[in-house]
């Protein structure tokens, strides 16, 4: 066998294999190098000199040695009475990022459940000292509180001194504040009970509020386009094989991509903790765990459709007994128990991979097509995957590169795969012009047969029995072509026409008759999520202050007479009456209601409000714009109200109805009615931008009043 692997042809596919794997390291070193301009400071007992270093357009990861108090939870009243005090405990340093498990304290290792309080203190350069600065903070097991300067700014989970009164929970936070001075105190308490890895981990950045923002918002874009990506891949591959049903590969392909599309919201910006903000710690760490336990099998079983007799049995039968043992683990204990097995999962999902990668080389040296673009994918994937296992375990500095060598990844596999189709497709259609051909050329013989049967015939008179005896074996023959012919194209008719069927059953959207369902519903979720994208980027720069606001004293009723008549066509044309009650409010011009406002984004959260009435109002139903001024507390304010004749709220919704991502939840609501859930709450953010408050009262029967208050100013001119 080596000798004929040793062959001059073997050697130049040797040699070829050899090419795509160095290209397959260059590629994955190119996707993980993050090698820095120049050396970054670190902090050193506690204290981050900047000084010389402006950090306002070039954030910088807080690394270096932090003050460590081990199971105390200070506040920074705390720490500064205890450096009054001269406590020793306070020389004590540890360094960032880093988990606390393993540090040594009074001759002891530390265990991962615990408690401590770390601080930091960083000296600003002259230029950032006015500068309205961001801390980017990571996911920390499993729940902290930061203090900036003495100020409360972030809380994640409950902090508490044991397992019973925490509560875990993990997301990714950006906090703005203004330096005070010269210098900046970080004080965080950090507790973990759940996880085996305490401590702060992961880096924090420090640095410009603008930029840090801009970075953050990328890092959702790339996330989100990252997880689209996968399940869109991963859902049309499903649907593949929902219409052939014999070709396993895409079943397992499109299983594989969907897993690990859920798995890209549960990292970096951990989209589903912000979509979900109550969504369980322990489920969210059971998925992630279940998904990567599962990853190595799932893999191994494509690559066994793709090329057939290239997993050995064994292999088979060990995967699954491993797999399946590592996923009961996961399933039946904390996560304190499954997260110290990260590093067995990554060996056994890199084992796999590897064991693949020799299998492609085997099926590179038999010139399966495709064998070496599924090793060169390969080889980027492993490298990615091998970092991020190596990262979690505190071993490499790169975070989460997986999800973008996965991507390359798939889109590799789904060009394998539609070629394979297409290549099946072409077969098939050169089988019929070929059978075609062949069936010209039969006809063809037989004519000049039957001519020249003829000719003898009449030519040898003398031979008659002869030529007749022959001219029967000649019918018999050709009746026996012609069953042939038959049978063949009998035989071919039935699987061309079923291929036929299913083509023109997509094309023409009448068969299978949930295919035209499930194509709508990828493309209704495809134009869902753009749209939250773009309603999330909205309303997080509401939320963080980054919209900008042109305030003006503005008469309410005339802007909201003009809001009336530019909208009066939109409603009336959805089969609605569209109402405006402005009471005696206009009444008196010399006491006429002005309020200073952006009228542009005002009448954006208006029309949120009108839109949400026209969806939950039936046809010839009613909705009703109305001004009032009242007194509240001590104030002249300006009533807008919308109401709707539709079904209402249940009054027990109607706090919640104002959160993100919140819909109301009744029995027979699904009617077609679509949204993200984010109109309400950019309401809420707009109006009290100016100052105001929105609020909404429903007997849940008989439709919902939505009330936007303003305050007013007493003339134009203050």
């Amino acid at each position: 066998m080596m000798r004929g692997i040793l062959r001059s042809g073997s050697r130049k596919i040797w040699l070829h294999i050899a090419v795509v794997v160095v290209i397959g390291l260059i590629a994955s070193y190119a996707l993980l190098s993050t090698t820095p301009d120049a050396p970054k400071p670190r902090s050193k007992e506690g204290l981050l000199d900047l000084t010389h270093t402006s950090i306002r357009m070039n954030p910088l990861k807080l690394q270096g040695e932090w003050a460590f108090y081990w199971h105390k939870l200070l506040s920074p009243e705390d720490i500064r009475s205890r450096m009054a005090g001269g406590e020793s405990d306070r020389d004590r340093y540890i360094n960032i990022p880093g988990s606390w498990l393993g540090y040594p304290l009074d001759g002891q290792a530390l265990k991962s459940e615990g408690y401590a309080t770390f601080r930091l203190v960083i000296q600003l350069s002259e230029q950032d000292r006015k500068e309205r600065l961001a801390l980017r903070l990571p996911t920390i097991f499993n729940a902290y509180k930061l203090w900036v300067n003495g100020e409360l700014l972030a809380e994640v989970g409950v902090v508490d001194q044991d397992k019973e009164g925490m509560t875990p929970h993990l997301a990714t936070k950006l906090v703005f504040f203004q330096p005070e001075g010269d210098t900046v105190e970080l004080v965080m308490q950090v507790a973990n009970f759940h996880h085996k890895r305490g401590g702060i981990t992961k880096n924090i950045e420090l640095g410009g509020s603008n930029v840090l923002t801009v970075r953050t918002h990328l890092r959702i874009a790339a996330d989100m386009f990252i997880t689209a990506s996968l399940l869109v891949i991963g859902v049309y591959h499903l649907l593949l094989f929902m219409l052939r049903r014999k070709d396993r590969a895409p079943l397992y392909f499109g299983l594989f991509t969907v897993m690990f599309s859920i798995r890209s919201l549960l990292n970096g910006e951990l989209m589903l903790t912000q979509w979900l903000p109550h969504f369980p710690w322990e489920l969210q760490f059971k998925l992630e765990y279940l998904i990567l336990c599962l990853g190595g099998w799932m893999i191994t079983m494509y690559f066994e459709c793709i090329f057939p007799d290239y997993v050995s049995r064994w292999f088979r039968y060990g995967s699954r007994i491993v797999t399946g043992a590592l996923c009961l683990v996961v399933v039946v204990t904390p996560a304190l128990v499954y997260s110290r097995m990260l590093l067995l999962i990554g060996v056994v999902v890199v084992l796999h991979m590897v064991y693949l990668m020799v299998g492609l080389a085997h099926a590179a040296l038999r010139r399966m097509e495709g064998a070496l673009s599924f090793l060169l994918v390969s080889v980027v994937a492993l490298a990615t995957v091998t970092n991020d296992f190596l990262y979690y375990n505190e071993w490499s500095p790169i975070e989460n590169s997986s999800p973008f060598g996965l991507l390359i990844f798939t889109v590799a596999q789904m060009l394998l795969l539609s070629s394979r189709f297409t290549r099946a497709a072409t077969n098939e259609e050169r089988i019929a012009r070929e059978l075609q051909e062949a069936n010209l050329k039969l006809t063809g013989m037989n004519a000049n047969l039957e001519q020249l049967v003829l000719e003898r015939t009449h030519a040898l008179s003398a031979a008659h029995e002869d030529l007749r005896l022959s001219y029967e074996r000649l019918l018999h023959s050709e009746e026996g072509r012609k069953k042939l012919l038959a049978y063949i194209t009998h035989d071919l008719r039935m699987p061309l026409s079923s291929m036929l069927g299913y083509v023109e059953a997509v094309m023409d959207r009448v068969k299978p008759e949930r295919n035209e369902q499930y194509l709508q519903y990828i493309r209704d979720n495809t134009i869902r999520i753009n749209r939250m994208i773009g309603e999330l980027s909205f309303l997080s720069h509401l939320e963080t202050g980054q919209v900008e606001y042109r305030m003006e004293p503005v008469q309410v009723t005339q802007f909201l007479r003009g809001f009336y008549e530019q909208y009066e066509l939109v409603v009336r044309d959805a089969g609605l009456d569209f109402d405006l009650d402005i009471g005696d409010t206009a009444a008196s011009s010399a006491n006429l209601p002005v309020a200073r406002i952006d009228t542009q984004r005002l009448e954006q959260a208006l029309f949120n409000l009108v839109s949400n009435a026209m969806k939950f109002t039936p046809a010839g139903g009613l909705v009703r714009l109305a001004l009032a001024v009242d007194e509240m507390n001590d104030k002249r304010c300006a009533v807008i109200s919308v109401q709707d004749s539709g079904m209402g709220i249940p009054p027990e919704q109607l706090e919640q109805i104002f959160d993100r991502n919140y819909r109301v939840d009744r029995p027979g609501l699904d009617m077609g009615v679509d949204g993200s859930g984010l109109g309400l709450a950019i309401c809420r953010e707009i109006v009290q931008a100016h100052g105001g408050s929105v609020r909404a009262e429903s007997d849940g029967k008989t439709g919902s009043i939505f009330q936007v208050i303003l305050p007013l100013i007493q003339e134009a001119g203050e």
